[in-house]
């Protein structure tokens, strides 16, 4: 078998699509509180990947500093990005206040946990100069 048709485990197959959506997440806390830990920064990976695993995604690679945090995340095409954004924050600020209330209390206040904004990045492709140029150079009929 030719090595271009080797199994990878980024391309993944559905029952009518095959597929490698890649997105890189970043998700700051309400007012840029420095509110993580080393050990907050690691039940947060664990509450993420649960969360993934509900929506048959994946978290691939997760980290942060005490402001914010990285996700890099292979999901599927059925799942709305701003969905699992939805959950993965949700989620997490609900499980995390509740497990370190006092900690996070000394650098949050009212209700809410993360910022409502966050920044996400497509990924895991190749350059779009690289995609623009195949398919300009497409063999156009007539």
């Amino acid at each position: 078998m030719s090595p271009r048709w080797e199994p990878s485990p980024d391309i993944r197959r559905g029952r009518s699509v095959v597929y490698s959506l890649h997105a890189h997440l970043v998700f700051t806390p309400r007012y840029r509180g420095k509110v993580f830990t080393d050990e907050i920064l690691l039940r947060c990976r664990d509450i993420m990947i649960e969360v993934c695993d509900g929506f048959g995604a994946s978290l691939v690679e997760f980290n942060g500093e005490h402001d914010h945090v990285h996700l890099l995340v292979h999901y599927p095409p059925k799942v709305a990005l701003s969905t699992l954004v939805n959950s993965l924050k949700g989620v997490s600020a609900r499980l995390l206040r509740k497990e370190y209330p006092a900690h996070i209390r000394e650098y949050l206040w009212g209700g809410r946990f993360w910022s409502p904004s966050y920044f996400a990045a497509s990924c895991g492709g190749a350059p779009l100069s690289i995609i623009k140029e195949y398919i300009e150079h497409q063999k156009r009929p007539g």
